[in-house]
C-alpha cells in the first residue's frame, strides 16, 4: 500500500487573545490524498458493477410500465403504491459502503475530516470576530444592573421606613393632626379677613358729616344715615349667605347699604342683582 501522509498547514492563522485561555488549538489531522492502484482498480470495478446494476433495474422498470391504454388514474394509484413499497423497503434496509477496502474508506474519512475542520475553523473566526463586542455589551449590562440594583435598594429602603412610620401613627395622632391643619386653616382665613377688612376701611370709609356737607355746597341732596353698614360688612354677609344657603344666596337691600357702594359692586363683577328682584343682590359666582 503506497500512501503520502500530508499535514494540514493553517494559512493566514490569527492570534488567539490571551485573554481566553481555554480557547482550543486546532490539532493537526493527517490524511492520504493518493490510493494505491489496486485500491483505485477496485474501486473503478465496484463501480462498473454498480453501473451496471442500475441500467438492469433501468430496463426493468421501462419494461414494467403498462400500457398508454390504461385509465391515468388508475396509472397514478399503481405508481403510488410501488412508490410507497420501495420507501418502506429502504427505511427497513441498513445501508451498505460503496467500497469495504479500508484504504479507500481511509482516503474518504480523512478528506470528509478535512472538510470538518475547514468549517469548525471558520466558526471559531466568526466566534472570536464578536467575542470583543459581546463582551463590552456584558460590561455595560452590569454597570447597568448595579445602578439599578442601587435604586432598588435604596426604594426598598424608604418603603420599609414609611411603614414602620405609618405603623407607629395612631388614630389620636391623626386626629390631633387633623385638628392642626384646621385651625391653621382657620387662623389664616381670619388674617384674610383682617387684612381685607383694613384695607377697605382705609380705601372705602363710610361717608361722614364732612363729605356730606361738601355734597351740600355742591348743591346735591345727600341724606346721611347713621346705620349705614361698612363695605367690608356687606362683602361678609354675602359670602356669608353664599357659604350657608347657597341654593339662596341673595341678601335684601335696605336702607343700611350705602348705593354708591352698592353700585361698585355690580359693576365690576363683584355681585349681580336678582334676575326678578332689583332690590336682591348675591355674591358673582368665582368657582
Amino acid at each position: 500500500m503506497r500512501s503520502n501522509e500530508v499535514t494540514l498547514q493553517q494559512e493566514n492563522e490569527q492570534p488567539l487573545d490571551t485573554e481566553v485561555q481555554d480557547t482550543p488549538v486546532p490539532p493537526v489531522i493527517p490524511f492520504y490524498t493518493e490510493c494505491s492502484e489496486a485500491a483505485q482498480a477496485q474501486l473503478f470495478n465496484e463501480c462498473e458493477e454498480q453501473f451496471a446494476q442500475l441500467e438492469m433495474l433501468q430496463n426493468e422498470i421501462i419494461l414494467a410500465e403498462p400500457d398508454s391504454d390504461e385509465n391515468p388514474q388508475e396509472q397514478s394509484v399503481n405508481r403510488l403504491t410501488a412508490v410507497a413499497a420501495e420507501l418502506k423497503q429502504r427505511q427497513t434496509r441498513r445501508p451498505e459502503l460503496l467500497s469495504t477496502n479500508p484504504e479507500v474508506l481511509l482516503v474518504i474519512g480523512a478528506e470528509e475530516l478535512q472538510k470538518l475542520n475547514s468549517q469548525l475553523e471558520l466558526v471559531l473566526s466568526c466566534s472570536q470576530a464578536k467575542r470583543d463586542p459581546l463582551r463590552e455589551t456584558l460590561k455595560r449590562e452590569q454597570k447597568w444592573l448595579e445602578k439599578k440594583k442601587k435604586v432598588l435598594g435604596a426604594g426598598t429602603e424608604h418603603v420599609v421606613k414609611q411603614r414602620l412610620e405609618n405603623g407607629r401613627l395612631s388614630e389620636h395622632s391623626v386626629l390631633q393632626d387633623t385638628k392642626k391643619k384646621i385651625q391653621k386653616m382657620k387662623d389664616y382665613q381670619n388674617r384674610l379677613m383682617e387684612t381685607l377688612a383694613d384695607v377697605l376701611a382705609e380705601h372705602f370709609p363710610l361717608p361722614t358729616q364732612e363729605t356730606n356737607a361738601d355734597k351740600k355746597e355742591k348743591n346735591i341732596p345727600q341724606e346721611l344715615n347713621e346705620n349705614l353698614i361698612s363695605l367690608n360688612e356687606v362683602l361678609e354677609l354675602l359670602m356669608n349667605m353664599t357659604l350657608e344657603t347657597p341654593h339662596d344666596p341673595y341678601v335684601s337691600i335696605d336702607e343700611t347699604f350705602w348705593p354708591p357702594y352698592t353700585e361698585m359692586l355690580l359693576r365690576h363683577g363683584i355681585a349681580q342683582r336678582h334676575p326678578e328682584d332689583c332690590f336682591k343682590i348675591r355674591l358673582e359666582t368665582f368657582y
